[in-house]
């Protein structure tokens, strides 16, 4: 405090001082002490800064667009009470501050024009952007000099607050939204808007971004346009005199810029307006493996403004031709089942007629796309009676029955359209009794119309019946259906192609004879109760006046029935062993818009749309689609239908649209190619190794090879090429099959590695004719199975050749591989084929291990033994040869000792010695592998020594076989040489 005190003196005195400055300058005036004083008084009083700079509160600016001069009102001028003085009252400059934008102080900077009037000027660093920018706010403030040149103890103003508005350059053009519009309206009729352009200025303010009007600069055409760019017609449009019109149009924005560039516009003129669907496409092609397709993708809903207040539609995909139903898998029932992991030990009911099965002998049978069974029931003499042999092992109140159903004839007619007095009896389709330990249980399944009921007593002595019952579209449309009943006394779950459905319990006490105690079991009909019983022969109802004392016997068609007895399968089983892989089904839910709605039918044959919008419903009937999760669908023909009903507020002027007909074309896919290889045309073993216990393997290098072959497009030749693609198939069956006569089972068999098949859950069939191994399995495991097939021969048998077959086929036989042709020879030592004593020796110097013999063209040989081994397929050829030259050698040897003698009697005995040809050591070798080496272009290399002389001699009966006689002498050290 006494700090301040004493600076508050400081500065009164100071004034005091500088009031009298005047004074004392004059009264010193002329005297050089006088002048220094004077100088040190007004320094003292220029240094004095007592007040602050004032300037306004606010100012409001403005800029022009790239510009950077801001003009303030009010201007900007900075006042301060010190004035006149120097410094103190004189304005050195201005300082900008941060706004609330926060960007004031780098983008604007004040200058100071007059220091002592403290005019000063704001300005912008550089040009402003109204179009980035259009305000800006920041802060200003002033101050002066201070009380020295080096603005010591200067004083600051308030800051005021600047507001700058950057005033808009039309340096912009208009720009269309859209480069091109078009429209289509009915002809005859004048439109208030048939479409509007749009332009859009980029500049910021109202005068120079707003469109002020458009302009057609087109001339001579129909058409007039309003400042808000809606188009229309002035006068009636025609179709037939000008089908399409199209014109220019350009837009000016208020400061008179015209647009960059025009935009175009086309008017379409329709016909005659004529309600219905637009866009109808009638064939619609389908490649296997594209998954879902969209089946209406232009098409959309004409109603020619009538107001409709509910509109439904309904797709109808026609499968029922394809298979059973529609597109499954094609493997057989039971690939099928083990593919999805269904419980095994199901016993068909209904199986192939053979010696072990013939109770389906005299039933009628239908071909089916898909190779399974079919068997027809005419409700009257077609039934089967299962053996007891069966029957008995299905005892248990837990079991599945499954069964490929389809209802016979048009003639059937649902329950509710009966009357009471002409009712049908039920059809029965299997009505069994089996023994549960002590007790005997009694069930029938039997169709009524559209019902299916299953009669069920689970102790035919005590109990009473319970009846369950479904009533259900499948059961009487006289199509292909699959029913799967599971039973678990008292749960009794149905499925439907794969869909659950709950059934209607009823207890049923009335006075029902029980059923004997007997086992049996009928498909295709039941039995009347035990008084009334008549004798089955030959698997058929007597036809008749006593026919109607069975019960009604089953009118349709039936396949693949077959009961499991235990546990019941799981859903997600039964979904994926007879769901259909084909269907109808809905793009994109989510793009479904309010008050629509989509009902799928659970076979996806029929699709339902419902909506009360048109623009809606168009988009969502163009999300219907097509899908077929199968790779290789079955191709053909899938007719369509497409049903529509309207619902107006004016029902009497409502509109009718016809039913729509089409048909979806599944185009054959690309057949795969099974390729067979690594297996040579022949195979040959010495016989031993056949006659041992374990045989020879007869694929031991087999290799299997699915590829796809497709089409594809070469740019450089703009031509079309296969190219063949290697995929991971599944193989359903292969068959080795011998060729020619059958095998002998007494001295031949094939063998596998049954360890191998029941680990992978395959199927084998082992006869003299073929050996079939079936299962859907991978490629990799039929290799594994059949490179353990081996042929085995019994000890003593005396066969040269053998000849199998090798193939293989997936899709239940759908594709099938090349055939693979494998010859086997069995070779067989000469020793064991003939023993001729003057051929022993010979055999044993032609039979040296130095002589290697090559490894035969398409043959496969084992190391060579001691004694020499010929294919069986020359063998007789070679017998015939040797027996030829045998002679021939013989005859040769006495027409030597015949000119022998005859020139031992004309030189005398003196000359004998030294003429005398020695064949004491003669020795003659027959090469019985040459004629089978020559056809085979096998050429041996044998090495002798050069020193020793080898004569040919060559008959004319043995050039013509190709065989030759090689004479040896005797070698110098008297020892025979061998080749």
């Amino acid at each position: 405090m006494h700090g301040r005190r004493w600076s508050i003196r400081r500065k009164e005195e100071r004034q005091e001082i500088c009031e009298g400055v005047n004074v004392i300058q004059l009264c010193l005036c002329g005297h050089t002490h006088a002048y220094m004083l004077s100088s040190l008084v007004s320094s003292l009083c220029h240094s004095a800064n007592k007040h602050k700079p004032w300037i306004e509160t606010e100012y409001q600016g403005i800029v022009m667009e790239n510009d950077n001069t801001v003009l303030l009102n009010p201007p900007l001028f900075a006042l301060d009470k010190d004035a006149p003085l120097h410094y103190a009252g004189e304005i050195c400059g201005f300082r900008v501050h941060n706004g609330p934008s926060g960007s004031g102080s780098v983008q604007f900077e004040a200058v100071v024009l007059d220091r002592s009037t403290g005019e000063g000027l704001v300005r912008s660093k550089e040009p402003l952007d109204c179009e980035s920018q259009r305000e800006h706010s920041f802060t200003i403030q002033a101050y002066d000099c201070g009380e020295g040149p080096d603005g010591v103890n200067s004083k600051k103003s308030h800051k005021a607050t600047v507001h700058v508005r950057v005033n808009d350059v039309n340096e912009f053009s208009p720009v269309f939204v859209e480069r091109r519009y078009e429209a289509s309206v009915p002809e005859g009729r004048l439109f208030d808007r048939i479409v509007r352009v749009e332009a859009l200025d980029a500049d910021c303010s109202p005068q120079y971004s707003q469109i002020c009007f458009y302009d057609i600069i087109t001339p001579n055409v129909p058409f007039a346009i309003d400042n808000d760019g809606n188009i229309k017609n002035t006068e009636p449009l025609d179709s037939k005199r000008q089908r399409v019109h199209t014109f220019w149009v350009t837009a000016f924005d208020c400061g008179k810029n015209r647009a960059q560039a025009d935009a175009q516009v086309v008017v379409t003129v329709k016909p005659s307006c004529k309600p219905g669907w637009i866009g109808w496409t009638k064939r619609v092609e389908y490649t296997p493996g594209s998954g879902s397709i969209p089946l209406f993708p232009s098409l959309h809903l004409e109603t020619c403004e009538e107001t409709v207040w509910n509109i439904q539609a309904t797709v109808e995909l026609q499968t029922g031709h394809i298979g059973k139903g529609c597109d499954r898998d094609s493997y057989s029932d039971r690939s099928v089942r083990r593919l999805c992991g269904a419980v095994r030990g199901e016993v068909d009911l209904l199986p192939p007629p053979s010696p072990a099965a013939n109770w389906t002998a005299t039933l009628p049978t239908l071909p089916s796309s898909d190779s399974s069974l079919v068997f027809s029931f005419n409700g009257s003499n077609h039934v089967a009676v299962v053996p007891d042999s069966v029957v008995s092992t299905l005892s248990g109140d837990h079991f599945t029955l499954q069964l490929w159903m389809r209802r016979g004839g048009s003639s059937i007619q649902p329950a509710t359209t009966q009357t009471r007095g002409n009712r049908k009896e039920e059809e029965t389709i299997v009505c069994s009794t089996v023994k549960n330990d002590d007790t005997f249980s009694h069930y029938s399944l039997s169709v009524h119309g559209c019902r299916l009921s299953l009669f069920y007593w689970p102790d035919v002595s005590a109990a009473r019946p319970v009846k369950f019952l479904w009533k259900l579209e499948q059961v009487c449309d006289s199509e292909w259906h699959h029913l799967s009943l599971s039973v678990q006394f008292p749960s009794v779950t149905l499925y439907v192609d794969g869909v659950t459905f709950d059934p209607a319990l009823i207890h049923d006490n009335g006075a029902i004879p029980n059923p004997a105690p007997r086992q049996r079991m009928f498909i295709g009909a039941c039995w009347e109760p035990e008084e009334k019983q008549k004798e089955i022969l030959n698997n058929t109802i007597p036809e008749g006046k006593d026919s109607v004392k069975y019960v009604g016997g089953y009118h349709g068609l039936l396949s693949g029935v077959t009961v499991r007895p235990g546990s019941v399968e799981p859903h997600s089983v039964v979904e994926c062993l007879y769901a259909c892989r084909e269907g109808l089904d809905f793009g994109d839910l989510e793009t479904l818009g309010s008050g629509m709605k989509v009902h799928v039918n659970p076979s996806q044959s029929v699709l339902v749309l419902e909506g009360d919008d048109i623009e809606s419903f168009n988009r969502a009937v163009q999300q219907v689609t097509y899908r077929n999760s199968l790779r290789f669908a079955t191709p053909g023909v899938r007719p369509l239908k497409l049903t529509t009903s309207l619902r107006c507020f004016n029902e009497e002027s409502c509109l009718s649209l016809k039913q729509l007909e089409g048909y979806l074309v599944v185009l054959q896919p690309d057949a795969p190619q099974i390729s067979l290889s690594g297996v040579g045309p022949h195979l040959a073993r010495p016989a031993p190794e056949f006659e041992g216990p374990r045989g020879v393997p007869l694929f031991p290098e087999l290799r299997i090879v699915c590829s796809l072959s497709h089409a594809v497009n070469t740019a450089a030749q703009g031509m079309e090429a296969l190219m063949s693609d290697a995929v991971a198939h599944t193989l359903d069956g292969c068959e080795v099959q011998p060729l020619g006569e059958e095998l002998n089972s007494e001295r031949e068999e094939l063998l596998v590695d049954m360890d191998v098949v029941r680990e992978r859950g395959l199927e084998i069939i082992n006869t003299t004719a073929y050996i079939a191994i079936t299962g859907a399995e991978s490629i990799s495991v039929y290799e594994d199975v059949l490179r353990s097939v081996r042929y085995r021969l019994a000890k003593g048998s005396a066969r040269f050749e053998r000849r199998f077959r090798l193939s293989c086929s997936e899709m239940n036989g759908r594709y099938t591989s090349n055939e693979l042709t494998l010859e086997v020879n069995f070779l067989h030592s000469l020793d064991s084929l003939y023993h001729p004593s003057h051929l022993l020796a010979s055999q044993q110097q032609f039979l040296h291990p130095s002589h290697h013999a090559g490894e035969l063209s398409g043959h496969t040989l084992p190391n060579p033994h001691r004694n020499s081994v010929v294919p069986g397929a020359a063998t007789i050829i070679i017998m015939v040869c040797v027996g030829f030259l045998v002679v021939m050698v013989i005859l040769g040897v006495f027409r030597i000792r015949s000119i022998h003698r005859r020139g031992e009697g004309a030189r005398g005995g003196a000359k004998e010695g030294s003429s005398q040809w020695d064949d004491s050591a003669l020795t003659i070798i027959v090469n019985p592998m040459e004629t089978y080496e020559s056809r085979m272009g096998i050429t041996a290399d044998t090495e002798g020594e050069g020193e020793e002389d080898e004569e040919v001699a060559e008959s004319p009966d043995d050039a013509s076989d190709d065989q030759r006689i090689i004479i040896k002498k005797e070698g110098r050290d008297g020892n025979a040489r061998r080749y």
